[in-house]
């Protein structure tokens, strides 16, 4: 395409072909700092392209195309093409992603282990990652954790943070402003604002951690905390996997392992504050 950028995020490859200038300047100031593809060779093509021949200039609107496409998928406007460029690389990992599986989850790591948060949207984990990234917690991954099916490792993916609605002004106050992207108001999941990652975390991306808890955010709620069974963890973690079926017995068999390894709790939070101070405390307890 006339427009093109290329990046690794962790262990995965991308090129982003756009028909529009914008998009790939976006990409470019915020990926900055991130490798390129080894050799030039890239595990994913996403393509950002005119909804219809016209829809290139007049009122631009964004389809998003790739290796793998959902082809009912609503078309954005170009305003939103940066928010195109990151749901094109994220459903290429959800859909053809098989080296590690893939849990919908945020991820953190601190001395040498990994934190994995899983919930619904609108749970707080984005959020949740972005601030203990921001205080002295490496940043694994926003969207997938990537477990080794093998040895139970999680594996890095720290693509840009989707800070949503009042996320974005809660980052704002703790973040530099330069690592901030554009802000898109009224996309289909409200007002987005991307953040890169802390520079420690692009720098040992290559780097993985053995899980050590699990935890189950909610936000909205008055400060709670239960613990989660197994079972329940299980069943819950297989609904959060994009590739579970597909990896079969080895799946079946790594996210056995996990659940059987790693502490799990529920955390109901009303604010940031308080979300913090429960998670260092089931840290500190769990160490």
């Amino acid at each position: 395409m006339r427009y093109e950028f290329s990046v690794r995020i962790g262990p995965a490859s991308f090129r982003i072909g756009s028909a529009w200038a914008a998009p790939v300047e976006h990409l470019r100031r915020l990926y900055e700092s991130y490798p390129a593809p080894e050799g030039g060779l890239v595990d994913f093509s996403v393509r950002l392209e005119p909804a219809t021949p016209l829809r290139r200039w007049l009122r631009p609107s964004v389809a998003i195309a790739g290796d793998y496409m959902l082809p009912d998928a609503a078309p954005l406007p170009l305003a939103q093409g940066l928010l195109a460029a990151e749901m094109g690389m994220n459903l290429q990992m959800a859909l053809g992603w098989r080296r590690h599986m893939l849990l919908h989850a945020s991820c953190v790591e601190k001395d040498g282990r990994a934190l994995v948060m899983t919930g619904a949207s609108g749970s707080g984990k984005s959020t949740l990652a972005a601030m203990l990234g921001e205080r002295g917690w490496r940043l694994m991954g926003d969207e997938f954790a990537l477990l080794d099916v093998q040895e139970g490792e999680i594996f890095a993916f720290p693509r840009l943070i989707s800070l949503k609605n009042g996320a974005i002004n809660v980052m704002g106050q703790c973040a530099d402003p330069s690592r901030f992207g554009p802000l898109m108001k009224a996309t289909p999941k409200g007002d987005i604002r991307h953040l890169v990652p802390c520079p420690d975390a692009i720098a040992r991306m290559g780097e993985g951690a053995m899980p050590a808890m699990l935890l189950f955010p909610r936000f909205g709620f008055s400060p709670a905390v239960r613990p989660v069974m197994k079972s329940e963890s299980f069943i819950r973690l297989t609904q959060a996997s994009t590739n579970y079926v597909a990896l079969g017995e080895a799946g079946f068999t790594a996210l056995a392992r996990f659940v059987e390894t790693v502490s799990a709790h529920a955390i109901d939070y009303g604010s940031g504050e308080e979300a913090l101070s429960l998670v260092e405390r089931l840290w500190d307890a769990a160490t």
